[in-house]
């Protein structure tokens, strides 16, 4: 009997985990007015300073609802998430029709562009979140808390630095004016989680050189040891763009990774959806579901969890070796959030090919990134003439001067020979900023527990050529490169 019972134990909990716990984040929300809690007033609007709505008529600021959502990480099993998240369904209705709950005027709504509206008889906000189940909805906001004038500065102060090599009519259509709030989709991921790592990792004990001139090489002796990390590990909003179009970062047609590189948000700060909150600013609906974006979301907390437990591996400083990564996604908790964007995009057009650029600021943490079109002929002109004066002062040095093995100087000689490459390089970065993204493996909060570790001496290496240990790979990073599901 103990044997069945445990059985029935097992599989009511398998089962528990597969199905789909939804949360009803927008509970006792109407579609109809939102009033002022002091005067009964509709006329609202948000007050980025203070990130509170405001009362246009007593001035009244108040917050928004706290998001309904289970709190302790370490709890989560199986799927939760919150009914902001649910599949886009293609054939939903695209308009529907809602009566005011204020005078009772019926109002359209087309769901093509926005999921609220404003009564044209009393001005009451009118919501779609209970007639439309079909994700267009998000769970949650993050209210702008950045003002348009300190966007407006910090994008021309980037800007502002990077004008000399730029694309000439760059240079003279820009202006900040014309910058746009926009609250973009993405999906809030809290993740309990579990992993077992085993394989090696090697210590330094001493590093010389053997041979002598031309023949002179550098060896190394180490410590080996067999190393096991065991942990629980909870991820607290790990942040995923939910734009199809957004999430692909190696599309060199938009600069997506711009957008992506001023995360992260203080997602902790997100509150219950209120469209009122949208009120002078636009947005983009999302159009991907969790089915297209988990096993990306997956690879990145595998990710996540190997960076984090590097901080027990300090003393392995010729790095380690994982042979075996075990790692369980215990439990997840997915929630949809509008968060907030400063957005200047320019559209580079060169015959047929059009690149978009864009520079953006973070509304929360006023974290700015951008990509600005470069004049490449003026660049070009400019790292060819240091190239020649460097270079040609480099070939001088080398001629003249007398070196002896002590004292090579052939590194600063060949810098100076590549000096205008080098410097090509430096500004194509500096204007164009490619390589910028969110470090989620190292920004995203995380919590270790129940970490067991053993560390057993296995041997000492000598002579060895490389300067870290044979297949390295505590850092490496798989997330980036996983595609998603369409």
């Amino acid at each position: 009997m103990g044997k069945e019972n445990k059985k029935e134990e097992v599989k009511e909990e398998q089962k528990e985990q597969q199905e789909d716990k939804v949360i009803d984040t927008l509970a006792n929300k109407r579609d109809g007015q939102v009033k002022c809690p002091n005067c009964g007033a509709s006329e609202i609007t948000p007050n980025p300073k203070t990130g509170k709505l405001r009362c246009n008529y007593c001035f009244t600021e108040f917050e928004g609802k706290e998001l309904n959502k289970e709190k302790d990480i370490k709890k989560l099993k199986g799927r939760t998430k919150g009914i902001g998240t649910s599949d886009i369904k293609e054939d939903a209705e695209k308009v529907v029709t809602l009566r005011c709950g204020g005078c009772g005027a019926e109002v359209v709504i087309d769901l093509e562009h926005a999921t609220h509206a404003r009564c044209h008889w009393c001005r009451s906000i009118l919501e779609s979140t209970s007639k439309v189940e079909n994700g267009a909805v998000p769970d949650s906001i993050l209210p702008f808390k950045t003002e348009k004038k300190e966007a407006q500065k910090l994008i021309d102060n980037f800007v502002g630095k990077r004008k000399f090599f730029a694309n000439p009519n760059f240079r003279r259509e820009f202006t900040s004016d014309n910058i746009m709030g926009v609250y973009f989709p993405y999906l809030l991921v809290d993740a309990n989680c579990h992993a077992t790592f085993k394989g090696e990792g090697e210590h330094l004990i001493r590093r010389y050189t053997v041979g002598s001139g031309d023949d002179e090489e550098t060896r190394y002796d180490a410590d080996a040891y067999k190393i096991e990390r065991d942990f629980d590990l909870a991820v607290d909003g790990l942040t995923i763009e939910s734009s199809s179009n957004k999430i692909d970062k190696s599309d060199k047609t938009q600069t997506n990774n711009i957008i992506n590189s001023i995360m992260p948000f203080d997602t902790e700060n997100c509150i219950q959806y209120e469209s009122n909150y949208l009120v002078g600013y636009t947005s983009e609906k999302r159009d991907l579901n969790i089915d297209n974006i988990e096993e990306k979301v997956e690879t990145e907390l595998k990710d996540i969890a190997r960076h984090t437990i590097q901080k027990e591996n300090i003393f392995y400083d010729r790095g380690v070796s994982w042979k075996t990564e075990d790692f369980k996604v215990v439990g997840t908790q997915w929630m949809s959030a509008y968060l907030p964007v400063w957005l200047y995009s320019y559209l580079e057009v060169k015959g047929s090919k059009k690149v978009l650029h864009y520079v953006a600021v973070n509304a929360r943490t006023n974290e700015t990134m951008g990509s600005v079109p470069i004049n490449k002929p003026r660049l070009l002109l400019v790292s060819t003439i240091i190239e020649i004066v460097f270079g040609f002062i480099g070939l001088f040095l080398f001629l003249v001067t007398n070196t002896d093995a002590d004292d090579d100087p052939s590194m600063i000689f060949l810098l100076l020979l590549l000096s205008g490459f080098i410097y090509y390089g430096i500004m194509y970065s500096k204007y164009r900023n490619q390589g910028a993204r969110h470090v989620y493996e190292k920004e995203t909060k995380n919590e270790v527990s129940n970490l067991k570790k053993v560390d057993d001496l296995l041997e000492r290496r000598k002579g060895l050529k490389s300067s870290t240990i044979s297949n390295r790979n505590d850092n490496k990073l798989e997330g980036e490169s996983k595609k998603i599901k369409k």
